[in-house]
Formats: structure tokens, C-alpha cells, sequence
């Protein structure tokens, strides 16, 4: 393969997951008019179209999305290992892009980077923080963090922070007019703020154990967020009852402005995972940063 054909294999791989081309352009450094030339010296070469264009966007076809099967592990390794000759460096090296929970972001990863950064200052860290479940194949991201429930099997998770939980919580304006929930059927009786999932779509259900016994209730109210800081400010105004991640909530309890129920019903759940793809080979930064982030239990 001549080089210029390798080019226009990797132009099309970035048009299709910018699904354009002014981003694509953007990203390469060149103009979009140019771009659109060596798609279309490449679909000549190959007999195919690749894509789809409109007025307002561009999109794979099938034969598009077959090349795309090849060429996104290729350019991978070929990335992977091309990072990988950091070793023959005297300090590790590269960019690790790292898509992540904003929860996780905050709690986890920062407080981890705040220590790792300055021992190796060659290393560069990116984050994009986002509420749904992201395909960090598709989007080129080195590994993702969510909770361990939520990681695909195919993926290593190495586990970052301790189990968490739960907990339903309300303002003393509120239980000053409203009796506090017993079981989580209670619920059905007060006004609850709604946590939108973007990956599933929905709303998101209340889960609840106890004694072995699972209960998921959907609850409603005025309020749906995706965003579980405005959750808490909601509930602390006295708008309803919220669900939040006990950690999160803690402060505004451990003050008063916050009271915890339910509590005999919200058991622990695996915490943050890191995970990335099996197949990937880590370079030496990588390496680095898992056992940076890798979680070893509470101190003796």
C-alpha cells in the first residue's frame, strides 16, 4: 500500500467518527473542500461509497462500516504501539484519554492524578466527563471509569474505589410537613427528583435491598435532572426527596441540611472500575497510571 492510500484510510476513519466534515477537517488541519477530495479519490480507488452525505450530515454505509471494522483496531495498534516505543525513553511518555462519570472525575481520578502528574511530567491525561455509557472503542478513548456494575464483560476493570452506596434524602422543611418513608413503597407518597439516564433513555429506578429482598421503585415529581448536583440542591430547597451517592451527600447531612432515610434498605454496590479493551497492549504511562489508580482496600 502506498503511503497516500494509507492517508485517505485514516482521513475516512476520521470523517466517520466525526460524522462531518468541517470537524474532520478541523481535527486533521486541513479544508473541508480538501477532505472531501481525498474521500472521493478514495471511494474511486475502492469501487465503493463509503459515505452518505447531506446538506446537514454525513453518515457510513455498509461497505463504509465494514472498512471501519478494519480499520479501527489497525490504526489502534498501530497508535498503541508506536506509544509503546516511549519505553526506549528514559521517563515515560504520551497522552491517555480517559472518559469518565463526572462523580468518578471528582472523587477518584483527581485526587489520583493530583499525585501522579508531577512524578511524570511527560505523561498527558484527558478527561471527558459525560452521565451515559460511552463506547470507548468507537470514540478512541484509552479507558473508561463507571461502576463495576455497569463495565461490559469483554473489558479488563481493574477497580479504583471502594464499594458505594445510596441513600434517599430530604430536607427538615420537607419532613416537617411530610412523614418520613418507612419502606420504599413510601415513596409513592412524596414528591422524589428523577435522574435521567442517557444511555438507557429513561429514568432512572430507585434501587433498594433488605434482608435479600430487592425492590426498584419509579418515582415521581416536578424535577427530572441528569445532573445529581442539582438533585441535592433541589432536595435541599425543600422541593422533594433525592437519591444521591452517600459521599456526595454526606456534608450537607453531617451539617443539617440534609436528612437521611431508608437507610436499613441501601446495601453497598461495587464502586469505580477503570476498564479498557483485552486486546489492548498498555504503554508504559498506562501501566503507570493503573497501578496509580488501582484500589488496594482501606488502610489497616
Amino acid at each position: 500500500m502506498k503511503r497516500d492510500e494509507l492517508g485517505d484510510l485514516a482521513a475516512f476513519l476520521v470523517v466517520a467518527e466525526e460524522r462531518g466534515f468541517t470537524k474532520a477537517a478541523f481535527r486533521l488541519g486541513q479544508s473541508p473542500s480538501a477532505l472531501s477530495h481525498t474521500i472521493r479519490r478514495l471511494e474511486t480507488r475502492l469501487g465503493l461509497r463509503l459515505l452518505l452525505r447531506t446538506t446537514r450530515s454525513v453518515s457510513v454505509t455498509e461497505a463504509g462500516e465494514k472498512l471501519l471494522e478494519t480499520l479501527r483496531p489497525a490504526f489502534a495498534d498501530i497508535e498503541t504501539r508506536i506509544e509503546a516505543l516511549a519505553e526506549l525513553r528514559d521517563r515515560p511518555s504520551g497522552t491517555i484519554r480517559i472518559n469518565s462519570g463526572e462523580h468518578a472525575a471528582h472523587s477518584i481520578l483527581w485526587p489520583a492524578l493530583e499525585r501522579f502528574l508531577p512524578l511524570y511530567p511527560d505523561v498527558k491525561v484527558e478527561i471527558t466527563t459525560e452521565l451515559g455509557y460511552a463506547d470507548i472503542v468507537e470514540r478512541r478513548f484509552d479507558a473508561g471509569v463507571r461502576l463495576g456494575e455497569q463495565v461490559a464483560r469483554d473489558m479488563i476493570a481493574v477497580p479504583i474505589g471502594p464499594d458505594v452506596n445510596m441513600v434517599v434524602v430530604g430536607a427538615p422543611s420537607w419532613f416537617a410537613r411530610h412523614p418520613k418513608p418507612i419502606t420504599p413503597h413510601d415513596l409513592n407518597d412524596h414528591v422524589c427528583m428523577n435522574l435521567r439516564l442517557p444511555t438507557r433513555g429513561g429514568l432512572y429506578a430507585w434501587e433498594f435491598e433488605k434482608d435479600g429482598r430487592q425492590l426498584n421503585v419509579r418515582v415521581d415529581g416536578q424535577l427530572i435532572f441528569n445532573d445529581m448536583a442539582l438533585i441535592q440542591k433541589a432536595a435541599e430547597a425543600g422541593m422533594g426527596l433525592g437519591f444521591l451517592m452517600a459521599d456526595v451527600a454526606a456534608p450537607a447531612i453531617a451539617v443539617g441540611r440534609l436528612i437521611p432515610v431508608l437507610e436499613d434498605w441501601r446495601p453497598p454496590f461495587p464502586g469505580y472500575h477503570l476498564y479498557y479493551p483485552s486486546r489492548r497492549q498498555p504503554t508504559p504511562a498506562f501501566t503507570l497510571l493503573v497501578e496509580a489508580l488501582r484500589y488496594r482496600g482501606p488502610p489497616a
